[in-house]
């Protein structure tokens, strides 16, 4: 599915402007086994990557075609390289998502984290980056995610994070798609509140240096003080801003999100919770129903 320009005009006025959160149905490889467990599949019960693939790819379809997955309240959606390739319900998983939900698709490009240092975890390389955009434009995608972590407040470490995020950012603009840049402030650091202080000051001087047409979006861990982002999201060069539920429950994702009103919800395990291989259709869309109210409510 080729995107044309209105199309994607039409998609960054809807990230910009509507209420609603996006769904993150991004886990890679060493995130999967654990996603399944939680969702009732057990590593017995599939052999090799191939077959864990197939698994979460149920899983994640699933959730896209529940009556509840709509664009009343999910903005968009953050898909994994192999959902991305795959079809839901005989149709490419974005055209499903824009197309059928009118739900924006994006793809989750970072390949993991380098080893801690500096209080931060760095992305390993991208590995043929450039062909993966293009194919990512010839799906429908509209922008990527990437993540990397701080661990402390290290200043030096969290510049060289940012300047990490902003320099892929700029490759994944100039192929024609919209970054979500996402240095993930750990929730159990013990300097967690001085961490996002730092943080926003070198997004904010980042931001600074781009030029009209350079937009991003941002996805951070919910800050210790309620509105601390609220610069970010006021700067012209940022369609929104999101938050990461960072290992809290729905719940407490939720209570605190609503605090910060000038961010949306990104939320992975906190928007699958709850949710059951072994439920039937009724009680499993049910479940989302309920995560996906709240999730909404907070976002909005």
């Amino acid at each position: 599915m080729a995107r044309d320009n209105d199309t994607f005009e039409q998609q960054k006025s809807r990230m910009a402007k509507e209420a609603g959160f996006i769904a993150a149905l991004d886990q890679s490889g060493g995130s999967t086994p654990k996603a399944l467990r939680l969702y009732g599949v057990e590593e017995s019960e599939y052999s090799g990557d191939d077959e864990m693939f197939a698994e979460i790819h149920k899983m994640r379809t699933r959730i896209i075609t529940s009556p509840h997955f709509a664009s009343e309240k999910v903005l968009g959606a953050i898909l994994f390289e192999k959902t991305m390739r795959g079809e839901v319900e005989g149709r490419p998983t974005a055209e499903a998502l824009w197309g059928a939900k009118g739900v924006v698709p994006f793809l989750k490009i970072d390949k993991g984290l380098e080893d801690e240092a500096q209080g931060v975890q760095l992305m390993k390389p991208i590995p043929g980056l450039n062909d993966l955009l293009k194919e990512a434009v010839a799906h429908g995608i509209f922008g990527t995610k990437e993540r990397s972590v701080i661990k402390h407040a290290d200043r030096d470490g969290i510049e060289a994070i940012v300047t990490q995020q902003f320099e892929l950012g700029l490759q994944v603009v100039d192929a024609g798609l919209v970054p979500i840049l996402e240095p993930e402030v750990d929730i159990h650091s013990e300097t967690k509140a001085e961490a996002e202080a730092m943080l926003r000051d070198a997004i904010l001087s980042h931001l600074d240096t781009l030029e009209e047409g350079q937009d991003v979006m941002l996805k951070l861990t919910i800050p210790t003080a309620p509105g601390l982002y609220d610069a970010l999201a006021d700067h012209p060069r940022v369609v929104r801003v999101v938050a990461l539920s960072g290992g809290y429950s729905t719940d407490e994702a939720c209570e605190r999100l609503s605090a910060n009103p000038k961010m949306i919800a990104s939320f992975s395990r906190a928007l699958t919770e709850g949710l059951s291989k072994g439920q039937t259709d009724s009680e499993f869309n049910a479940a989302l129903g309920e995560n996906i109210d709240k999730i909404y409510a907070a976002s909005a």
